[in-house]
């Protein structure tokens, strides 16, 4: 009874935060910024420790400079997250838009499932308004890994499923699957997919940022199981408020690749995207705590 209380309270305080207009709250966030990055200090160390294992030619003054842009891109993502809860489906669409999306569209119309590519990039949580943008007789869903706050997590799904995509937690996926290709429905699935595994599963390392890097390889067997369709999706900020992602095929035929060629593959494109505009990954993520020198 408390903790639903308790959430209550967060998503009306959510609620009215999400009906402030965008650019009053990107006036909240430039307050935020030096908060959480001169007096807080919010995991600056992880973040230069990251930003010199991606950059190991540039100075520390160059990397700071990264750091600064990254730390105001995170105070703007805590409050362009809270806009889903407001916007309609044409206010989401000319802010967040999609390329290519006819491609992914015709694939469905042939039957053919596909497996979404993503990495902590861009504007993550507005990806879930790609299925405004897709043919509506499929099964959407998107891959996530459970949150330790209950309230953030139930939070975290009411967004990601406003606009009719449905959240899978990540040990139910090839259950959610399986049962989809059973009964013949078409499906378009999102991974985020450069999560880091637990030390017991990190089975498989590839050159990520200048270090050996466990990686997940799960999307990938899940797709050449499955003779899914296997696509990257490319996110860049056109400017503030305004992302565009596109789709990008990574194979036109993953289940004839070796195996984890298919997730080097993804790992090649989510690289040259960060070195775009590096500014704009999660580089708080702690990704190379398993690293291999």
């Amino acid at each position: 009874m408390r903790k639903k209380v308790l959430y209550l309270l967060v998503k009306m305080l959510w609620k009215i935060l999400s009906a402030i207009p965008l650019w009053i709250l990107y006036r909240v966030s430039d307050f935020f910024y030096v908060i959480v990055y001169y007096l807080v200090g919010y995991r600056k160390a992880v973040v230069m420790k990251n930003l010199r294992f991606a950059y190991p030619e540039k100075t520390d003054r160059e990397l700071t400079k990264i750091s600064k842009r990254f730390y105001r891109f995170l105070c703007d993502l805590f409050f362009e997250t809270a806009k889903l809860n407001f916007w309609s489906e044409k206010k989401i669409m000319r802010h967040m838009t999609f390329v290519n999306f006819e491609e992914i569209n015709d694939l469905i119309r042939s039957k053919r499932s596909v497996s979404l590519f993503l990495g902590h990039y861009g504007n993550w949580e507005w990806i879930s308004s790609m299925s405004l943008w897709l043919d509506k007789n499929i099964a959407g869903g998107q891959i996530y890994k459970k949150l330790t706050s209950d309230i953030a997590d139930r939070l975290m799904i009411d967004n990601r499923s406003k606009f009719g995509v449905e959240c899978i937690e990540m040990s139910h996926t090839l259950r959610h699957i399986h049962q989809h290709k059973t009964v013949g429905d078409v499906s378009v699935t999102g991974y985020l997919y450069d999560q880091s595994p637990m030390k017991e599963e990190s089975k498989y390392f590839i050159d990520f940022m200048h270090k050996k890097t466990p990686v997940l390889t799960g999307t990938e067997r899940i797709t050449k199981r499955y003779g899914f369709e296997a696509y990257y999706v490319d996110v860049r900020r056109i400017k503030r408020g305004h992302w565009q992602a596109e789709f990008v095929q990574l194979h036109p035929d993953p289940s004839s690749l070796p195996d984890y060629r298919l997730t080097e593959i993804f790992y090649e494109h989510l690289t040259r995207t960060i070195y775009r505009q590096p500014e704009f990954y999660l580089w708080t993520h702690n990704r190379f705590k398993y690293t291999i020198d």
